[in-house]
């Protein structure tokens, strides 16, 4: 009897250590995170390349790119207008990824990520919110900000001191 209890462990044990194959929906999460992960890639190298029309066909249609100045805040239109000079000289801005964490919603169609970036400014950092459409990822908000070491934020505070006031007595007279 002893020795059929062993025999049975032993299957049971032996069947949930076999390798097996992985789920679909592991599969799926790890293919949109290599589409997204190409997209990104690709838009950034746009901007390297000066290729403006792939550039924005990255970003969706209602799409907001915030950049580092406190005024940043684009409609998809607006930097459009603001990046075509840039484009127009040959090379806008050569960002290139570092380091890249993407997470995907439970239903597949939302996805965000953040990422360190090599740029002309230094180690900046980007993050966003993509959204999954016919044609493939696009870029529905995107952050652009300037890291600084914990070590000199004294020193940044007092650098942007006079200017972040203006600001923020102009935001408080709208209400």
């Amino acid at each position: 009897m002893i020795k059929k209890v062993f025999i049975v462990i032993f299957i049971v044990v032996f069947s949930a250590c076999e390798n097996k194959k992985p789920s679909a929906e592991i599969v799926n999460v790890v293919a949109e995170k290599e589409a997204i992960n190409t997209m990104l890639d690709a838009w950034h190298k746009s901007a390297s390349e000066a290729a403006y029309d792939s550039y924005f066909k990255s970003m969706a249609k209602a799409s907001v790119f915030i950049g580092t100045d406190a005024s940043e805040n684009w409609s998809k239109k607006d930097f459009k207008a603001f990046s075509k000079p840039f484009f127009d000289r040959g090379k806008a801005w050569d960002f290139k990824s570092l380091e890249r964490n993407v997470y995907i919603a439970a239903d597949a169609k939302t996805a965000w990520f953040d990422e360190l970036l090599d740029t002309w400014m230094g180690v900046c950092r980007g993050s966003g919110v993509l959204a999954k459409t016919e044609d493939g990822w696009k870029i529905e908000h995107y952050v652009l900000s300037v890291t600084i070491p914990n070590e000199n934020i004294d020193a940044v505070i007092a650098i942007k001191k006079e200017k972040d006031s203006i600001i923020v007595t102009n935001l408080k007279k709208k209400g």
